[in-house]
């Protein structure tokens, strides 16, 4: 295939990148750096195996360019993270759903024979039920959450009106090596492996028995080639790593001292789920423990050395309106 990624220089999208080239495809990126890097990919674009164009999402001429003679698009290119998407949801709207837009017509108009969409298994808020399946009620907490699924509603809007060929997967908690080491307050895995580099106690939030359906970067970046290769189409599916494991196991995986903070409200004690749907229709099952992909992560911490190191007066200052708006924790 003939593959555009955006936020092909980003956590996901890069490995995302190497698998495509690795594989035998051709690549193009589309990034606007505001958040990955291009050292992410920097070998193989300077190889010549990638092309490169620095533009954002919503840079219409720039998308309809990348697109253009382009089989497959793997739109990856979002604004991540809960906090600041509390703080300026509109810059959320603009890159999460207007980009998206953008990407979407220009696929049209390009013919492109798939679009594939990393949705966000964010969207599901506080679920009913776990595991949790596709049809379960979409109930997104904060701007990030919302704008993702907008998102993935406008790539089905696409398909339904125009007849666009897509796939969204909806992710959940993907980590591995690259994963963003910003300066806002974001991802556990990112906060944990700077504290711990910096010899300061890992904040867990809550009592830590809090789960998360883990999932390697990897596998999911398998998944995304999976759809992108299969004859699949107008199908919305989960990729988890079929497991849920708690913060204290991830601490004691992790290694070192640890304080709690205070939990916080629109977060779900449970996220895990339900990827029967891919399994059947793909064969896709992902192939990496949690313990080996925190191994890994190990292995590659000095990747977080210049990310910032948050204490608890941090946090808490960071998150004053997570809590203002989203309620107080129970």
């Amino acid at each position: 295939m003939r593959a555009l990624v955006t936020g092909g220089c980003g956590f996901i999208g890069s490995h995302l990148v190497e698998l495509l080239i690795e594989e035998g495809h051709q690549v193009r990126v589309l990034d606007d750096l505001s958040s990955g890097r291009l050292s992410n990919i920097s070998s193989l674009v300077d190889s010549g195996d990638v092309e490169f164009i620095e533009a954002g999402v919503q840079d219409a001429g720039a998308v309809i360019e990348a697109v253009a003679g382009r089989t497959h698009v793997f739109h990856l290119a979002a604004l991540a993270d809960i906090v600041p998407s509390i703080v300026q949801p509109m810059a959320y709207f603009d890159a999460n759903v207007n980009g998206t837009a953008t990407v979407a017509e220009a696929a049209r108009m390009a013919g492109v024979e798939k679009l594939l969409y990393a949705a966000s298994a964010s969207c599901y808020g506080i679920p009913d039920d776990y595991p949790t399946r596709e049809s379960a009620p979409i109930r997104p907490q904060y701007p990030y959450a919302f704008t993702k699924w907008v998102g993935e509603e406008t790539v089905r809007h696409w398909g339904q009106v125009y007849g666009l060929p897509y796939v969204s997967l909806r992710l959940f908690n993907v980590y591995g090596p690259r994963s963003r080491t910003s300066g806002t307050y974001g991802a556990v895995f990112g906060v944990f492996l700077a504290q711990k580099l910096a010899g300061q106690p890992m904040t867990i939030v809550g009592d830590g028995a809090q789960s998360r359906d883990f999932t390697y970067v990897k596998d999911v970046a398998c998944a995304l080639l999976a759809a992108a290769q299969s004859d699949l189409t107008s199908a919305v599916m989960n990729v988890g790593s079929g497991g849920s494991y708690s913060i204290n196991r991830l601490t004691e995986l992790l290694g070192g001292p640890t304080t709690n903070i205070p939990k916080r409200p629109g977060e779900p004690d449970v996220t895990l789920a339900d990827t029967s749907q891919i399994t059947e229709a793909l064969g896709w099952a992902p192939t990496h423990s949690f313990e080996e992909g925190v191994a890994v992560m190990l292995e590659n911490i000095g990747y977080w050395r210049d990310a910032p190191v948050w204490d608890p007066s941090a946090i808490e200052d960071a998150t004053q309106l997570w809590f203002k708006h989203l309620g107080s924790a129970k």
